[in-house]
């Protein structure tokens, strides 16, 4: 399947979404039940088990992991960068800046499927096990300083860093489940990825990006061009493989995660504005990632 048409089964997902929450019975009210579901349940149990059945392999991971980590650590600096700029809006900034270094799993786990097989799963499943949890302490950070929030009480109850947590000491200790069990996590993670990205189409809107344009262009900007730069440096710098630069590439030139939107808006955040970056950025990674694919295939 050419680069271009990778994301198409993806994106088709959320098309669906999108047209049944506006023109079906399915509505909003049911669509943000589902993204409870898949926040709080779904994605923490595909996390968990992703990672309990992923060998962590060090030596062989080391510079792949090494790189996904710089590179969202990289992400949280620019960001966070931006609110030094006068006449910032800091309320949005403080909701919005996560959506420069967070990264949307649903797809990424779903492409390396795609691209490599049981192998691209593994490695994307190590860099999200890395990179969750940081992803998840630097959004709640602005979030909780500026609207007045419990900063490690929030970070005690995000199921994403407690799954992620869970399946680190599962794998070390190396727990094995009964296939029954094994089995029943497995199929549900199974429905974590078609329920999320059509949950990502049910909520794209464009919302309140006219309040911050130049925030929400600079954060975008960040998204969609920096990191994929960065990764590849960063990959030429460590000599990364030439699949694994694949799955490097691909992970820094994510869309933002859509649980990006549930999280401002559970903290009282500029939800709406959050809402309009999440959709630009899915429409945006359409594009963007098949290009930067197609890219490092000419090297």
């Amino acid at each position: 399947m050419p680069d271009v048409l990778l994301l198409l089964p993806d994106f088709l997902l959320i098309l669906c979404g999108f047209l049944l929450c506006r023109y079906t019975a399915l509505d909003r009210p049911v669509w943000e039940a589902a993204e409870r579901l898949v926040y709080y349940l779904l994605f923490p149990v595909l996390l968990f088990n992703s990672i309990v059945r992923t060998p962590l392999q060090p030596a062989a991971t080391a510079h792949l992991a090494l790189a996904g980590v710089a590179t969202v650590l990289g992400g949280v600096v620019l960001a966070y960068a931006l609110r030094l700029f006068p006449r910032v809006n800091a309320h949005a900034h403080a909701s919005g800046a996560q959506v420069a270094f967070r990264f949307n799993s649903f797809i990424a786990l779903a492409l390396a499927e795609r691209l490599l097989g049981a192998q691209g799963v593994a490695w994307v499943a190590l860099l999200v096990a890395l990179c969750v949890p940081i992803c998840n302490v630097a959004a709640v950070w602005p979030l909780a300083r500026h609207g007045g929030h419990g900063y490690w009480r929030e970070l005690a109850r995000n199921p994403l860093i407690l799954s992620t947590a869970a399946g680190l000491a599962a794998n070390i200790a190396g727990l094995k489940f009964p296939e029954p069990a094994a089995l029943t996590l497995h199929r549900i993670g199974l429905a974590a990825l078609p329920l999320g990205l059509m949950a990502v189409g049910a909520g794209l809107r464009f919302g309140a990006l006219k309040e911050a344009p130049g925030l929400a262009a600079a954060l975008l900007t960040i998204r969609h061009a920096l990191l994929p730069l960065l990764a590849l440096g960063l990959a030429a710098l460590l000599e990364i493989s030439p699949p694994q630069r694949m799955m490097l590439l691909m992970f820094a030139a994510l869309p933002t995660a859509s649980s990006a939107y549930v999280l401002a808006a559970r903290m009282g955040g500029h939800a709406a504005f959050v809402a309009g970056l999440v959709t630009l950025s899915t429409l945006l990674g359409m594009l963007s990632l098949p290009l930067w694919l197609m890219l490092l295939s000419r090297f």
